[in-house]
């Protein structure tokens, strides 16, 4: 059954070949030669297969594990720098008719408070993001017909862009919603998103079903080929997650690999990203039930290995998790992540008492993003507020050759540095402006072409000056 190439769901991700994968990476967790010839065919910096990946995942030789390790920071170095692109979720409404049973908006759940921003509610928020020092957010909302149609969606995305405070703008709004039609991606596309998000939880059809008893979700097949449709109606990029620590992560860590080389095999560009989040605890939900035992250490191995998979796709990690893991996974695979996060509706303008949560999970990582921002570059990372591959755009395909063709750093490079320069002139506190200065000075130096380079310097004069949005 077993086709990636097929638009059905069992199909390209069959279950047997799922046991298969398992299978086989328990059978050569200590095959020192079919791991070194997997380390070698990695060593190209053009993925592995599924099956590949599962073996370096398995594998219990401490000296090949950091092999795997070292391989892994060296492709996310090649291919994305030393850049972490930044960003923030905005939950618009938690109404939802699904009945998840790891999530608190499950339509059972009659205790937490229910909320919808209205555009002038957004019109806040985003006023208090941009004082952040925002540019991207991910718009999160639950499945419900009644409040949440598509028509609130679009309309939100129209008041966000139309939102200009002080020298501040959302420059590119990524979504996350449930799974729709053809024609609700082409209206999502037409509207202007960045990446459709859209995490899988298990791609375990069985345990799926049962973890998705009611509503909408419930259908596995529709939901799990929700990408082909958002590409069918025109969105170029699209984001893949599943929630680790809900099923056993082996099956899904095989299944999302699998996920991406469909897409790669039928649409012809794999993911633009994969998130890994963790289950986290949230109203009405106790983690005992679902937690299979995703470690601290074994959290930072599978994003090791899915960057060694897949060595073209940013890879997300959010305030989910703790600063020392972040700090981790940042030099292993990680190219975006969240700061100053806010998980609840409405949250940005004021922090909500306890008797009124509407949070979708607890933040584990809760400083400011300024704190974020000083803590990255301190680390030797550039944090980028860039959106100028999305605005000039190189999505899809053509973001895919910018990467491959190594040319990041004539290019998302210098973003970076700039989006950075607003930052600091904007926004940042005094230390953070100091240490930012002198990195920038310091990565001038890394750009290789001598024009851009040139062009860099100016453009960041120019921002010095009071100019503003400068991009290759």
């Amino acid at each position: 059954m077993y086709n990636p190439k097929s638009s059905k769901a069992e199909e390209f991700i069959a279950h047997e070949e799922v046991l298969a994968s398992l299978e086989y990476g328990e059978k050569n967790k200590s095959n020192v030669e079919e791991i070194d010839r997997i380390l070698n065919k990695a060593r190209e910096k053009k993925g592995i297969t599924h099956r590949e990946a599962m073996v370096l995942l398995d594998c219990d030789i401490e000296e090949k594990n950091q092999e795997i390790y070292a391989l892994a920071k060296e492709i996310k170095e090649e291919f994305y720098g030393n850049r972490i692109v930044m960003f923030a979720p905005l939950y618009l409404s938690n109404y939802c008719i699904n009945g998840c049973e790891y999530c608190p908006y499950h339509a059972r759940n009659k205790h937490i408070a229910r909320k919808k921003l209205s555009q002038e509610e957004i019109v806040k928020e985003v006023t208090a993001l941009q004082d952040m020092g925002h540019k991207r957010l991910a718009l999160e909302a639950g499945e419900d017909p009644v409040n949440n149609p598509i028509e609130y969606i679009l309309e939100c995305i129209q008041t966000i862009y139309g939102i200009k405070h002080k020298n501040g703008a959302i420059r590119r709004v990524n979504v996350n919603i449930a799974a729709t039609t053809v024609e609700n991606y082409r209206k999502l596309k037409e509207a202007g998103i960045g990446t459709y998000i859209l995490f899988q939880e298990t791609y375990h059809k069985e345990n799926y079903e049962k973890l998705h008893p009611t509503g909408p979700k419930h259908d596995y097949a529709y939901h799990t080929e929700a990408m082909d449709r958002a590409m069918d109606g025109g969105i170029d990029d699209v984001g893949l997650g599943v929630l680790f620590g809900l099923n056993n992560y082996r099956y899904d860590f095989a299944g999302i690999i699998m996920h991406a080389e469909h897409l790669e095999a039928a649409k012809g560009v794999g993911p633009h990203t994969i998130s890994v989040p963790r289950l986290r605890r949230a109203d009405d939900i106790d983690p005992d039930v679902f937690d299979n035992g995703i470690s601290d250490d074994l959290f930072a191995k599978i994003v090791a290995c899915i960057r060694i998979a897949v060595p073209y796709t940013g890879m997300i990690v959010s305030t989910r998790e703790s600063a020392e893991t972040r700090k981790k996974v940042l030099q292993l695979g990680i190219s975006q992540i969240s700061g100053g996060s806010r998980t609840s509706v409405g949250g940005y303008v004021e922090e909500e008492p306890e008797e009124e949560n509407s949070a979708q999970f607890d933040v584990s990582d809760r400083r400011t993003l300024d704190e974020v921002v000083c803590w990255l570059m301190e680390m030797g990372f550039v944090p980028s507020f860039c959106t100028a591959c999305y605005r000039e755009g190189r999505t899809g395909d053509r973001f895919m050759k910018l990467l491959k063709s190594r040319q990041i750093v004539n290019c998302c490079h210098p973003n970076a540095l700039m989006t950075l320069k607003e930052y600091l002139e904007d926004y940042a506190s005094p230390k953070t402006k100091e240490i930012g200065e002198a990195l920038i000075q310091k990565e001038l130096n890394v750009i290789t072409n001598p024009k851009v380079k040139e062009k860099t310097a100016e453009y960041i004069a120019n921002i010095h000056n009071g100019q503003r949005d400068f991009r290759f």
